[in-house]
């Protein structure tokens, strides 16, 4: 045997360890980002009153956590914000997938977002509201807050408008009479976050 099939074989073998040792690594890491995720989602079951029993919220947050992973990253706040925004579109009886598509237009999951009209939060929604209901010390960037106004605001719309929810959608977006943010909503509402 020569020296060059030796290094080679040497080669061979060290990179079969190395990656050998990276799998383990990969392995132990997403076993323990699982069991985080689990841990998280045990809370967020136990946490969530607004679910008919526990393997309806385990199948909900687990699959609408995973359509919301690339939106927020970090596990823990997306399924607080999922269980918030089951709980607050329960209260105002929407569908919580309806909600989703509603923030997903607004305010792409920015609880932050201002629109260039003013509407703030992750539902957008005019600061003007909180002067009307004697309010005005609360903060539409608190996430409860701008979920329960925006789902009281919307679901009063649905009322106003029939059921006809694309003319309530016109009217939450402040557009009665045209179709371009009830679209959006829609397209949004089948392709991400209706169940399938």
């Amino acid at each position: 045997m020569n020296i060059i099939s030796i290094q080679f074989r040497l080669i061979i073998i060290i990179t079969i360890l190395l990656l050998g040792m990276t799998f383990s690594f990969a392995t132990e890491t997403i076993s323990s980002q699982n069991d985080e995720l689990r841990l998280l989602l045990q809370q967020a079951i136990k946490d969530s009153d607004s679910f008919n029993d526990r393997f309806d919220a385990e199948v909900w947050l687990v699959d609408m956590s995973n359509r919301l992973k690339k939106k927020i990253k970090h596990p823990e706040k997306r399924l607080t914000l999922l269980r918030q925004i089951h709980q607050e579109a329960n209260k105002a009886d929407l569908h919580p997938e309806l909600v989703l598509a509603v923030i997903d237009v607004e305010s792409n999951f920015d609880r932050f977002a201002i629109s260039k009209a003013g509407a703030q939060g992750l539902m957008q929604v005019m600061p003007f509201w909180l002067k009307e209901i004697g309010q005005p010390r609360d903060s539409l960037f608190n996430i409860r807050t701008n979920l329960r106004m925006g789902c009281t605001i919307l679901k009063y719309y649905l009322e106003k408008e029939k059921g006809d929810l694309t003319r309530a959608l016109a009217r939450y977006n402040g557009s009665l009479g045209r179709y371009k943010y009830p679209n959006k909503v829609f397209k949004l509402l089948n392709k991400r976050w209706y169940k399938q």
